[in-house]
């Protein structure tokens, strides 16, 4: 009897993707826990510490997530202190977020994260940034691949 790869779990470069997901959210959770924050909220976080005011049309474009995702993420933001949401004065349909104090502390506090996580890799910089451009090339092929 032959075996077909195709159908061999660890043959499944989704399965690689998703395995590794998982690996990288068992690592970053204890280290947002400290923050009082998860991996989504980290992300938005992230997007603001570069640039704010961002609204929630633009966090969602930034971040490849709905309004009806990021809309109750914000909220939980908020409510920790962490962000603020206000309806623009330019429009007043369009809600503009905004770091507090608190978030933008929280930015000393997270410095380290990417630096343990790119060493925890095991792998050299110039090889997970290389990673990490290929797997952003299979995202965007896949994502165009959808449209048709």
């Amino acid at each position: 009897m032959t075996t077909d790869i195709e159908f061999e779990l660890d043959e499944q470069l989704c399965f690689a993707i998703y395995s590794t997901a998982h690996a990288f959210n068992r690592l970053y959770k204890p280290r947002l826990d400290l923050m009082g924050i998860t991996y989504p909220q980290y992300l938005v976080l992230i997007v603001l510490w570069g640039a704010e005011p961002q609204t929630v049309g633009s966090l969602g474009d930034r971040l490849l997530l709905d309004s009806s995702t990021l809309t109750p993420l914000l909220k939980r933001l908020e409510t920790a202190g962490f962000v603020m949401r206000t309806r623009s004065t330019r429009d007043e349909r369009v809600v503009d977020i905004t770091l507090t104090d608190r978030g933008r502390a929280l930015h000393e506090q997270a410095r380290s994260i990417p630096l343990e996580v790119n060493k925890a890799t095991g792998e050299s910089d110039t090889d997970v940034e290389r990673l990490r451009r290929s797997i952003l090339r299979v995202r965007d092929a896949l994502n165009a691949s959808s449209l048709v």
